[in-house]
């Protein structure tokens, strides 16, 4: 599905932010699905008829089953310098989750040490450092019950692979949906309800603060959780 003006959530000279798909893939992967990256550049393209194509860089990454903000350099300077603004963690990133089990805490801190498999794609906690670990935190806090669904706000003030899926299961939280770390059943669309709702940062250029939202996918379910 092409990307449309309703999907974009910011755009200026420097940068575009759209709300991504659960399902679509950041960067061309073994799959050969068309990624969000190319879908973009096409919009850009079309929209500002270029027909020599546009430039655009990727800042960061969300996994494939994951909706919400990701944000994109329109030009090679701004590429620079939002990287060296994640690097130097000037960012501020706000998810929400949907778990089926109740937090042991209605907020808490999690600190791991997380080792990623890359021939499974798959990620292990250890809450000591082991060899080839990287350090993982996060914060998160309880916002909302619907049924027997609860809904977490996580802020990770790291950004590791997997992260926020692999520090909840830790504590018997899986993602709904998320089978790969330890929900019962994965979803036939191909998703999980997380979904990366705001994106905060000073811009590269302007200096302005960047204050981005993202609605919640409408798939019969997340939907219900907006307004909480």
């Amino acid at each position: 599905m092409p990307i449309t003006d309703k999907d974009i959530l910011f755009e200026d000279n420097h940068l575009i932010a759209v709300n991504k798909r659960a399902g679509d893939i950041v960067q061309i992967d073994e799959t050969g699905d068309e990624p969000l990256d190319e879908q973009i550049k096409k919009y850009i393209a079309k929209k500002y008829n270029k027909p020599n194509g546009a430039f655009l860089g990727v800042v960061h990454r969300l996994d494939r089953p994951v909706s919400g903000v990701i944000l994109f350099a329109k030009t090679s300077k701004a590429l620079e310098r939002m990287n060296a603004v994640f690097k130097n963690r000037e960012v501020k990133k706000t998810y929400w989750a949907v778990v089926k089990n109740r937090p042991p805490k209605e907020a808490d801190t999690l600190v791991h040490w997380l080792v990623k498999n890359p021939q499974k794609n798959v990620v292990s906690y250890y809450k000591t450092e082991v060899t080839g670990s990287q350090r993982a935190e996060l914060s998160y806090r309880l916002i909302g019950q619907l049924g027997e669904y609860f809904l977490l706000e996580v802020d990770p003030l790291t950004g590791r692979s997997h992260q926020i899926r692999v520090q909840l299961s830790s504590m018997g939280c899986p993602i709904v949906g998320d089978n790969k770390y330890g929900y019962p059943r994965g979803s036939r669309k191909g998703s999980i309800c997380l979904h990366a709702r705001r994106l905060r940062f000073l811009h590269p250029v302007k200096k302005e603060p960047v204050d981005i939202f993202a609605k919640l996918p409408v798939d019969g379910f997340w939907e219900r959780f907006e307004h909480m």
